[in-house]
């Protein structure tokens, strides 16, 4: 029988790491992690990992844009994960830096 995990791992006042994923006898099955940061009191998604059209891709999110998605090439859903979490715990500062870069110019342009 296949096992939910959610979880949300707080990495600053501000960001976060959201986790979800099913898995059957340690096989990963579908999963979906994603960085989110808070702008004036409201979460928004900044970077996706998941397996939702069948194989592991990463979602960028461009504010006022929507969003790339981009093909990750692993070996297994397991594996996908494990380079989704280390992904996003070792670069999310670079991916906020980013999305507040697009962020404000978005604001700037519907101003």
């Amino acid at each position: 029988m296949a096992r939910e995990v959610r979880f949300l791992n707080r990495i600053s006042p501000t960001d976060r790491h959201r986790h979800w994923h099913l898995a059957e006898k340690g096989r990963i099955l579908k999963f979906a992690v994603q960085y989110e940061t808070q702008i004036d009191e409201k979460w928004y998604p900044v970077m996706r990992y998941d397996t939702a059209h069948g194989f592991v891709h990463r979602d960028v999110i461009h504010p006022g844009k929507g969003q790339e998605k981009i093909f990750i090439k692993v070996s297994d859903f397991n594996a996908g994960l494990t380079r989704a979490e280390g992904d996003l715990r070792k670069n999310w500062l670079e991916y906020k830096d980013i999305f507040l870069k697009e962020w404000k110019k978005h604001e700037t342009e519907n101003e």
